[in-house]
C-alpha cells in the first residue's frame, strides 16, 4: 500500500502542476478523479478493494494515467525552461 499512497500523493500535487503549466481543463479533471482515487483508497484500505472495472477503480486509474501525464508534461516544460535559460546566459 506504500507505492499507492505515493502515487496519491503525487497525483494529489498535480492539478497545480496543470494551473502552472495553464491547462485549466486537465486540472479540473484531475480534482474531479482525485475525489474518486481518495475514495477507492479508503474503500480498500477499510473495507474490501472493490472489484475489477467498477467505477471507482476505472476512476482510481483514470487519475493515476493523467497524473503521470501530468508530470511528463512538466518535465519537459522544466527542461525547456532550463534550456532556454541556458541560451540566453551564453547569449
Amino acid at each position: 500500500m506504500d507505492i499507492v499512497m505515493v502515487f496519491l500523493l503525487l497525483s494529489t500535487v498535480t492539478p497545480f502542476l496543470f494551473i502552472k503549466l495553464k491547462k485549466l481543463p486537465l486540472a479540473i479533471l484531475q480534482s474531479v478523479l482525485l475525489v474518486g482515487m481518495w475514495m477507492y483508497y479508503f474503500q480498500a484500505v477499510f473495507n474490501v478493494a472493490p472489484p475489477t472495472l467498477s467505477p471507482l477503480w476505472l476512476i482510481f486509474y483514470a487519475g493515476l494515467f493523467v497524473s503521470q501525464i501530468g508530470w511528463i508534461m512538466f518535465i519537459i516544460y522544466v527542461v525547456k525552461t532550463q534550456e532556454e535559460k541556458l541560451q540566453k546566459s551564453y547569449q
